[in-house]
């Protein structure tokens, strides 16, 4: 295809891609379905559209439109040319609040429009729960409709006025009465109206098929509206004008509590007289934690809304008291519904994985039922998975008749496959014999475009065979979808994985050691693409930062998918491909916490970058700051720590050391202490000895509840020991015996093996921890030994897991990592009765460390700030710098952008008696150096406040 790349090249002023990455990207969308594209092209403007389709036709190729590769049933994968219009065509034309109505371009994101639309008191009605990251173009090639369609619709609701390319290259404006149908349609039509008004169920979510009954003379011929569902099939959409709705201006959140989803399915549709906004139902077994839900085995989400909170919350308690509930709880305030939706919303990853940890797949992901029916439906769905010894956990839509689930089939292996089909046959009649439509929201695609015949009947589908030959005779776009499809066992992803598990280092515990299972949790939900950040949330930092979908999670998954295919991805663990798409992987461990199936890309870079250079020289960088702990011990041991900070303030020198290092040019080099902190804490502990010694007082221990051992990790210990000193005075004034893991216990250096782990120096890293469990002896072999604090959050996670993880088959390892402590949990867990932290009283900006975020948790931090009187939230996101990231070459611009996001306007609008918090080093010299700020550990901000209370006060 050598001649179309050319040509495209050639014709089409966006970018062109036909090389192995850009393929790679794009094979996959979030279903089961895999298809290697020829290449990617993401047009600038209708006209680049237009020379795609041109190009394409004449060389017979054909041609897919992706918007976030968020569809579920294969509809976004093809094996022509994908146009991707998430990287040019993704913007809103025009918004106008007076007639309610928005232009917009079909790669612009859903949470834009929202964003836009929001200070007018409007919104877009259909609100999938991938709303971050899904397109327009997508939701309306999939008539999508989201929790909020009980009140506002479906996309095709919504839409007024299509702009579309034909395959053929004609420009049509569709609308109603006709407006932009092809030549041929209203003929065909006008010959099968008995048939279009007898043959489509009269259900909300009827997605299935083409909208052919929205060309009846009695629903206003509306082409557009016919358009909608379509799934690239027709025609190529270029702009669109949706309708827009009124906001309510207050909501509240009626959570209503069932003993299973069957009886909270049997209540959906009664609720609906009540005109709430939302009717979403979900089971016990799909959440996390029911911390914050009341007591049952399944919910109800019932939003109403009102033009006062008070009218809202009076809607939803009416709606209470009507339902027949085992419990039921009312939130108003808005970072409570928020806190609840991110539950529901993250159902469609979490429903990926069985409680017991197995795997579960889409396929039947949204099937759709008259909602008076749904409670038995459900019955007889349960029924069926039971007889075909299938799980699954049903969720979704119960307004509207609508569920979403994830089944756990064998599609690894031909038995499997095979029960897959037959189930898929089963379920499709009985979705139909309860009145209902195979997709009620997510499009047919490959997984049920060949079931259709059993909801349609073969007349029906041979009509939709002809109207799309009406629109695209040549069958360029979107081919194998909706009419004559490929059977939907064919093209499944997993069949090119290897069978059995790859020789991995990691021991990837909850994928049962299997590095190819650990790569499948990425099912193409598309989380990491968020580019808005509310609350906590870190992943993706290098995606917000670029917004390439090479440097996502879901892309560098996708890339070491087709690694371990070997199709595209041809060379394996030394693929420049797979390097080149994780070298901006911040390994912040983000996706560990943030991505609902948990991928943990941090840890499949270190995995490739073990592999890739085995054997083989490794950039500057690691041989640098790989091994920092071992040059800074060596700078310790020669006390050359005050030649060190002379020589690197030398510019000349510095530069000198940075290019050979691999260090960024931009970045400044941070100071070694002269006097490491374990050194100088011995000395203090052995002075103060001896003036008690000398005054003739005998030494008596401080009585303390407890005891723990302060870690030396290499950044408190050579880089900021002062973070290790206002620890220690803190712990003790909480009445805890301090004790030191000393940086060198019985001849055997102490080291976490961050540094290592994170270059990929997997066989290195794993000597280091197996040298620190052997120094530590006793310490990890007495499990009444007390805990173990490390103030250093990102070697406080690497204890907690990667050590584990590297070394499975030593129990020591696992009995070190539930030592663990950060400080705050030492404080909280073990400080005596009686103390408080001493109130300080001030407002707080900062970072909260992504390792700290995604692997430890913060609320015990939470809970110190707050009894210490830290006023305000520390900025989620990430800091940029992220340990040897940003100070590698060529990675600067990216970990600046990180960190302007969220931590440094954060900063820079904060009142000048903020203090500014930040326990991970990486932050504070992020902070130091872009910024020209000190940030603080929180033990030293908590250090200082015992100083000024003086030494009696400050024991608490």
């Amino acid at each position: 295809m050598a001649d179309l790349e050319a040509e495209l090249t050639r014709t089409v002023r966006g970018e062109v891609g036909f090389d192995v990455t850009s393929r790679a990207l794009t094979t996959m969308d979030a279903s089961n379905y895999r298809r290697v594209p020829l290449g990617v092209v993401a047009p600038r403007d209708a006209d680049d559209v237009a020379a795609v389709l041109a190009a394409c036709r004449a060389h017979g190729v054909p041609v897919v439109a992706r918007g976030g590769g968020t569809s579920i049933a294969g509809q976004a994968t093809g094996t022509g040319v994908v146009l991707d219009f998430t990287r040019h065509m993704n913007g809103l034309l025009s918004l106008d609040p007076a007639s309610r109505t928005a232009v917009v371009q079909p790669g612009l994101v859903l949470d834009r429009l929202q964003q836009a639309a929001a200070p007018h008191g409007l919104r877009f009605g259909p609100d999938p729960s991938t709303h971050s990251r899904c397109t327009l173009g997508g939701m309306i090639g999939n008539n999508s409709c989201g929790s909020h369609s009980v009140a506002w619709g479906t996309t095709a609701d919504n839409v007024s006025e299509l702009s579309v390319l034909t395959a053929r290259g004609d420009r049509l404006t569709s609308g109603r009465d006709w407006a932009g149908a092809p030549e041929g349609l209203r003929p065909l039509v006008e010959a099968e109206l008995a048939r279009l008004r007898t043959g489509f169920p009269d259900l909300p979510r009827r997605i299935s098929g083409y909208a052919l009954d929205a060309l009846l003379p009695e629903h206003g011929a509306d082409v557009a509206r016919s358009f909608c569902g379509s799934e690239g099939t027709l025609g190529i959409l270029t702009e669109a004008v949706v309708r827009l709705v009124e906001a309510p201006r207050a909501r509240a959140l009626a959570v209503l509590a069932y003993a299973d989803e069957g009886a909270a399915a049997e209540e959906a549709a009664g609720l609906l007289a009540f005109a709430p906004l939302t009717v979403e139902g979900m089971a016990a077994d799909l959440v996390r934690s029911t911390a914050d839900l009341p007591r049952g085995g399944a919910w109800l989400f019932v939003e109403t809304g009102g033009d006062t909170a008070a009218e809202a919350r009076a809607r939803a308690e009416t709606i209470v008291r009507a339902a027949d509930v085992l419990d039921s709880l009312v939130v108003t305030d808005p970072s409570g519904q928020r806190a609840l939706w991110r539950i529901r919303e993250d159902a469609s990853g979490t429903a990926t994985r069985m409680p017991d940890g197995s795997e579960a797949w889409p396929g039947w992901e949204d099937c759709a039922v008259p909602p008076a029916r749904l409670g038995a439906y459900l019955r007889d769905f349960r029924g069926l998975l039971g007889s075909y010894g299938l799980r699954g956990t049903p969720y979704g839509h119960f307004g509207d008749g609508c569920i979403h689930v994830r089944i756990d089939f064998d599609l690894l292996t031909e038995p499997g496959i095979g029960r897959f089909r037959r189930f898929s046959e089963d379920l499709a009649e009985l979705v139909v014999a309860h009145g209902g439509s195979l997709s009620g929201e997510h499009g047919d695609g490959q997984a049920r475009a060949e079931l259709l015949p059993k909801m349609y009947g073969a007349e029906m589908v041979t009509l939709f065979e002809r109207a799309k030959g009406v629109w695209d005779p040549d069958d360029l776009l979107n081919p194998g979808m909706l009419v004559r499809p490929a059977p939907l066992d064919t093209n499944l992803r997993f069949s090119v994985l290897p069978r059995e598990p790859v020789d991995v280092v990691f021991g990837y515990p909850s994928d049962g050691g299997d590095f190819s299972a650990a790569v499948r949790r990425c099912v193409g939900v598309a989380k990491c693409r968020t580019t808005e950040v509310s609350g906590p949330s870190v992943m993706c930092p290098s995606f917000r930062a670029t917004g390439e979908e090479q440097h996502s999670t879901r892309g560098r998954a996708r890339l070491l998918h087709e690694m371990l295919a070997g199709e595209l991805v041809t060379d394996g663990w030394r693929s420049t491909e797979v390097r080149d798409a994780l070298d901006l992987c911040l390994s912040c461990k983000g996706c560990r916490t943030d991505c609902p199936v948990g991928v943990d890309m941090a840890t499949y870079k270190a995995e490739f970058l073990h592999h890739h250079y085995e054997g083989r020289r490794r950039p500057a960088s690691h041989y640098a700051m790989g091994r920092l702990p071992r040059w800074l011990r060596l700078v310790d041991r020669t006390r050359t720590a005050r030649l060190v900070n002379s020589l690197a303030s030398v510019r000349p020198l510095a530069a000198l050391a940075k290019r050979l290092g691999g260090i960024a040019g931009e970045r400044g080099i941070p100071r070694v202490a002269g006097v490491t902190f374990t050194r100088a804490w011995r000395r203090e502990v052995l002075a103060e000895s001896r003036r008690n010694t000398q005054d003739g007082v005998e030494y008596v221990e401080t009585p303390t509840r407890g005891r723990v051992h302060l870690w030396p990790d290499t950044f408190t210990e050579h880089l900021s020991p002062s973070v290790g000193h206002a620890a220690v005075r803190v712990l003790e004034a909480a009445g805890l015996g301090v004790l030191p893991v000393l940086p060198v216990m019985a001849g055997k250096p102490v080291c976490c093996g961050l540094t290592y782990v994170s270059t990929g120096q997997l066989d290195r890293a794993r000597e280091v921890m197996r040298t620190t469990l052997d120094g530590m002896g006793v310490l990890v072999d007495d499990e009444g030994a007390p805990p173990v604090v490390v103030l250093e959050p990102s070697c406080a996670a690497a204890l907690r897991t990667d050590l584990p993880e590297l070394l499975p088959d030593d129990p020591r390892a696992a009995r070190l990592a539930a030592m663990v402590l950060t400080f705050a949990e030492a404080l909280e867990r073990h400080a005596a009765p009686d103390w408080t932290p001493p109130r300080i009283d001030r407002p707080t900006v900062g970072q909260t460390h992504c390792h700290q975020h995604a692997v430890l948790g913060d609320a015990p931090d939470r809970r110190l700030r707050t009894a210490a009187g830290l006023t305000g939230e520390l900025s989620g996101g990430c800091c940029g710098l992220a340990g040897n990231f940003g100070f590698e070459k060529g990675h600067y611009e990216v970990s600046t952008a990180c960190a302007e996001e969220q931590l440094l306007p954060s900063v820079r609008e904060a009142p000048q008696d903020t203090v500014i918090l930040a326990d991970g080093f990486s932050c504070r010299t992020q902070l130091e150096q872009l910024a020209g700020v000190r940030a603080r550990h929180l033990a030293e901000v908590l250090a200082e406040a015992l100083e000024e209370l003086g030494p009696r006060d400050g024991r608490g």
